[in-house]
């Protein structure tokens, strides 16, 4: 290699060096401002003040599109304000930034149910129960209980009943009450989707009718 080629070639590492540095130095940086600045809408939120707070969410992801604090404050946010389609929105732009932010998938499916676009809102549970099941276990039992309830609004017994054995599956070693309450849930549960099938399954009495629908009305 020449002279000049090899000053080149130096010249273009020490631009590279300096690059990463920069890049290394600013980051803290960043992070400091988002932290500050989400605090700061939090506040304003409380104090009643949710434009400012909006737009200080808006410029904590402008600095830093991998802010999740800041993305979950927007969306919550707007979906506070009734503003459901905006933090469909916003929670797109966040899990595409932060595929594993899986607060953002919670909060679209419940903005998404109330858009009535279920089956995507199922989906986008569904993802949030798999993403804390490996990390928050209750968190991920909670998902399943609201989701157990949009089926049971809507009429939809054998998925309600895929819920609570899961449930029943995950709730033994956390919560005693729970575990006992599942198992309930899920034996009610199983007699109405049997009488679904009445050529399978005789009729049960009005008794045990009762029996159930007081459960799955708790």
């Amino acid at each position: 290699m020449t002279g000049p080629r090899r000053r080149l070639a130096f010249e273009g590492v020490l631009r590279w060096l300096l690059a990463a540095v920069v890049l290394l130095c600013a980051r803290p940086v960043l992070a400091s401002s988002c932290d500050e600045l989400v605090r700061s809408a939090r506040a304003h939120e409380a104090s009643g003040e949710p434009e400012t707070a909006l737009r200080q969410y808006t410029d904590a992801v402008g600095l830093d599109a991998t802010c999740a604090a800041a993305w979950l404050g927007l969306g919550s946010l707007r979906a506070r304000m009734g503003d459901a389609a905006e933090a469909e929105r916003v929670y797109d732009a966040a899990l595409s930034h932060v595929p594993s932010l899986g607060e953002a998938a919670l909060g679209r499916a419940r903005t998404r149910w109330a858009l009535g676009r279920r089956e995507e809102a199922e989906l986008d549970m569904q993802r949030y129960v798999e993403l804390a099941a490996a990390s928050d276990t209750p968190a991920a039992i909670h998902a399943l209980e609201e989701l157990a309830r949009w089926y049971r609004a809507i009429g939809r017994p054998p998925a309600e009943l895929a819920c609570w054995r899961r449930i029943a599956a995950l709730a033994p070693a956390l919560d005693v009450a729970l575990a006992s309450k599942a198992k309930a849930m899920v034996a009610a549960l199983e007699v109405v989707v049997a009488e679904a099938d009445p050529v399978r399954h005789p009729p049960r009495s009005d008794l045990l009718r009762r029996v159930v629908a007081g459960l799955r009305g708790r």
